[in-house]
């Protein structure tokens, strides 16, 4: 059992590793803000303890010191130690708690646009995701998000098929709706993303159809897990217009959620994933959103990078399995593979 204890520990090792010597490329130099709270403080002090390896100028503060959890705002005294810490690099390294998108959002744009750091978002990190989803190759990844992005970014239509019952058509503006590659490798001031990472993304024109999920994101990820049984969203002109599970209560929980907010219920993130080294659902949205296939988030289409018109407080992922897509008419995946051809880098 220890032998056990000790190798799951330097697995985690390897991936905070990864997380501050490839992801964000952490340097002598480099002043590193890290948030945690007391929930995932293991991980976000051995990522700290990495870091130390490198700078000497790493500043680690749990969540809590700020105030009650859920958080829905950034306080005060966080910007105030923004300001006083004047870091390069920052890394969020906590649980979601219901309702704090509405203050890890404008955390993001803070810390990406104000103080132009590198930003590792880790939101819902675990031991198995820094066993597994952060152990990958990310030079690989980062090629295959590229090429993928490069096949999609011109695209006016994209199907989805699932075994499950998904069938969705999404359409696509290209001109004015940018897709953003979120390859892993964070090394220029401003760049960001989450890790695990491994998936492109954009905001949908519109979408039409039924996407049948087995993970959703937000608060539910850490609740619910991989869902007993999937779940079913019918899509009409970009919004949820029903909702369908075994789990009634599981529906009207997320239908009440979606329209809590204005937009919620709108498609706002198309995302294809791009993590071949994921194969298998963990129920965490950070790595099964990242898993080869494609998701979709209803609400915060993130107006600041796909150049999207409206906005919402909230954000919610569904993930659907085994995914087939085409684009453009083009197949790129059959049942999670993908299937792209030479010429579509």
């Amino acid at each position: 059992m220890r032998r056990g204890s000790s190798v799951a520990q330097q697995e985690m090792r390897e991936g905070a590793r990864v997380a501050v010597r490839t992801c964000m490329a952490i340097k002598p130099d480099d002043r590193v803000f890290i948030w945690t709270d007391d929930e995932t403080a293991e991980i976000g002090h051995l990522v700290a303890a990495e870091a130390r390896h490198i700078t000497p100028h790493v500043f680690v503060k749990h969540l809590e010191s700020y105030g009650p959890r859920p958080i829905t705002a950034v306080p005060e005294s966080l910007v105030d130690d923004l300001d006083t810490f004047k870091p390069t690099v920052t890394f969020y390294i906590a649980q979601g708690k219901p309702g704090e998108i509405s203050f890890r959002i404008p955390l993001g744009e803070l810390v990406r646009k104000t103080y132009r750091t590198r930003h590792g978002h880790m939101i819902n990190i675990d031991a198995r995701l820094m066993r597994e989803g952060m152990r990958v190759d990310y030079g690989e990844i980062a090629a295959l998000t590229h090429r993928v992005t490069n096949r999609v970014k011109d695209a006016r239509e994209i199907r989805v098929t699932s075994p499950k019952g998904t069938d969705l058509v999404v359409k696509l503006d290209p001109e004015h709706l940018k897709w953003i590659p979120c390859h892993g490798l964070y090394h220029q001031q401003g760049d960001w993303g989450n890790l695990p990472e491994g998936e492109t993304f954009t905001a949908p024109l519109s979408a039409n159809g039924v996407i049948v999920a087995d993970v959703l994101g937000d608060y539910f990820s850490h609740k619910y897990g991989v869902l007993d049984t999937p779940i079913t969203f019918r899509l009409s002109d970009g919004r949820v217009a029903a909702i369908e599970c075994a789990n009634r209560a599981l529906a009207d929980e997320v239908w009440a959620y979606l329209n809590s907010a204005e937009n919620g219920n709108r498609a706002g993130e198309f995302a294809i994933g791009t993590n071949i080294g994921v194969t298998h659902l963990t129920g965490n949205l950070l790595q099964d959103e990242k898993i080869p296939g494609m998701h979709v988030a209803f609400g915060n289409p993130y107006p600041d990078r796909t150049g999207a018109d409206w906005n919402s407080t909230i954000h919610v992922d569904v993930i659907p399995t085994e995914c087939s897509i085409w684009v453009d008419g083009e197949q790129i995946m059959k049942d999670g593979k993908f299937a792209l051809r030479p010429t579509s880098v």
